[in-house]
């Protein structure tokens, strides 16, 4: 590589105190980096770290301002710094708490589904619901058969019937922490404002029943929701037909909700990020962050969440913390997940897969600072469990563990109506009843995967696009799809298999 190629955009830095910045391109051994005047000394990958000084071992390896670790030996400048010479620490920098100050953003609309509790939808299932895995192909087969019979013909408002199948539901306790969580997600997605009627198909002698289920949660008499199971309407053939004709009652009254104007302040949205790279934290997090400012000063809720994934950050995050209650439940989930982890030999820093770490990044520490960016600036009003109701606007927290479909389902089931998820290795994922749109990193990864990435963010690394402007595109995308228009996961057909609740406690 020549010094005029060198001269140009070769490296990103993301703060003054930093003692690594980010290839911007592949940097070859013995290239000359100008704006740090320092030379390769060996070769570096698109997105990954490169020392611009000597880091003595044990010294702190800082990016974004932050240790994202520590040095395993020690490191020369012009070095390439990654799985060979740096590690986890338990250094945090201090983060002051500063003043927040709301956008004044213009008022925003979209057309959605207002249902009778006020809440708003941005689409418009019916869900066939299962109370256990050994009802999910009965659930399977009454959604096909209505596609196939042209069921859904007369009702133009109807979005789809959808199966929301999981793999359990019984060989578990009747009671305590699993049991209350499956119930709480099972619940929670029924209630989603995207379903305008709902569908509760179980067996009849699993631990979840679906007597039980719709007494407890005050469903049993309500129009917009049937249920009955396999055993008592005499096998499978007779429970497809039961369905069907549980079908025809529902679908009418989900096709008299017809779109209506309604304030931006009506989005719920889940924030997401998988296959993440070293541009994650630079270009699509800190894009859709801007994105979730805009939502939240019009009143929108957006909902964080993957609590692995903010380990190592969470220091940002107490320092936005409405109240001191806020924070003291944030540091209870992170204390319970440090538990959980030693209880099964594993530790938090586990948690970069082969791919977060083929991209560039090296440390939980490095993932979380880079994945707490996607929630923008504005203040942590609460902290929830997985699949809680929200109680409150703004930015939240919704405990979950970091695999996506996981996490994403716990979003859906406290309420959140569109989903966004950034990656930068490619991800292939969709979110059924809320759509998802997902926000590349770099640009070479939307030209391979196009037909499944929405937006890409990819130009902000090399000042064709600016961290604002990606933000304002963000919301207006996300407002056409709540509006109906269909994300490129909708159009290819995703969403019907990844309803995955967090399964906790013993299979018996």
């Amino acid at each position: 590589m020549s010094d005029v190629a060198t001269k140009t955009a070769t490296v990103i830095r993301l703060h003054p105190n930093d003692n690594v910045v980010v290839a911007a391109a592949r940097i070859p051994a013995g290239a000359l980096v100008a704006s740090e005047t320092v030379t390769s000394l060996e070769a570096v990958p698109f997105g990954h770290k490169l020392a611009t000084r000597f880091i003595a071992a044990g010294e702190p390896v800082l990016k974004y301002g932050q240790a994202i670790g520590a040095a395993t030996r020690d490191i020369p400048a012009g070095a390439h710094v990654h799985v060979q010479n740096l590690d986890v620490s338990d250094l945090r920098l201090a983060a002051e708490a500063g003043t927040y100050t709301p956008r004044n953003e213009p008022p925003r609309h979209f057309m959605g589904f207002r249902r009778a509790d006020g809440r708003v939808g941005t689409r418009n299932y019916v869900g066939v619901l299962t109370s256990v895995n050994c009802s999910a192909t009965v659930a399977r087969l009454i959604a096909d058969a209505a596609d196939r019979s042209g069921l859904l013909d007369d009702y133009p408002n109807v979005d789809g019937v959808i199966p929301i199948t999981h793999t359990s539901g019984c060989g578990m306790a009747g009671d305590g922490e699993g049991f209350d969580m499956l119930r709480r997600t099972l619940w929670g997605t029924a209630a989603n404002p995207n379903f305008g009627g709902m569908m509760l198909v179980g067996l009849g002698c699993e631990v979840i029943q679906t007597g039980r289920f719709a007494k407890d949660y005050g469903l049993a008499g309500r129009d917009d929701f049937q249920a009955f199971t396999i055993q008592d309407v005499g096998g499978t053939r007779k429970a497809v037909e039961q369905g069907l004709e549980r079908l025809r009652e529902l679908l009418p009254l989900a096709n008299a909700h017809q779109r209506v104007e309604v304030p931006a302040s009506e989005i719920v949205l889940g924030l997401q990020c998988g296959g993440s790279d070293g541009w994650s934290g630079v270009t699509s997090n800190p894009a859709l962050g801007d994105a979730c400012d805009r939502l939240t000063a019009l009143g929108a809720t957006v909902i964080l969440s993957e609590t692995p994934e903010i380990y190592g950050a969470e220091h940002l995050l107490y320092a936005r913390s409405v109240s001191p209650e806020v924070t003291a439940r944030l540091r209870a989930r992170l204390d319970w997940w440090e538990r959980y982890t030693t209880m099964h030999g594993a530790e938090m820093n586990n948690n970069p897969s082969p791919g977060n770490k083929a991209g560039g990044l090296t440390t939980i520490l490095e993932k979380s600072l880079g994945a707490v960016a996607k929630s923008g600036s504005s203040p942590l009003v609460d902290v929830i469990e997985y699949a809680e109701p929200l109680r409150t606007r703004g930015l939240v927290f919704m405990d979950s563990p970091g695999f996506d479909p996981c996490s994403a389902t716990g979003q859906v089931a406290s309420g959140a109506n569109v989903i966004a998820f950034t990656t930068g290795r490619g991800s292939a994922f969709g979110c059924k009843p809320s759509p998802s749109i997902k926000l590349s990193s770099n640009t070479e990864i939307y030209e391979r995967m196009s037909e499944d990435i929405d937006i890409d963010c990819g130009g902000i690394a090399n000042g064709k696009a600016t961290i604002a402007g990606k933000g304002e595109e963000i919301l207006g995308y996300l407002l056409d799809i709540a509006s109906g228009r269909q994300s490129k996961s909708e159009a290819l057909g995703y969403g019907g298999a990844e309803f995955v609740p967090w399964l906790i406690g013993a299979v018996m």
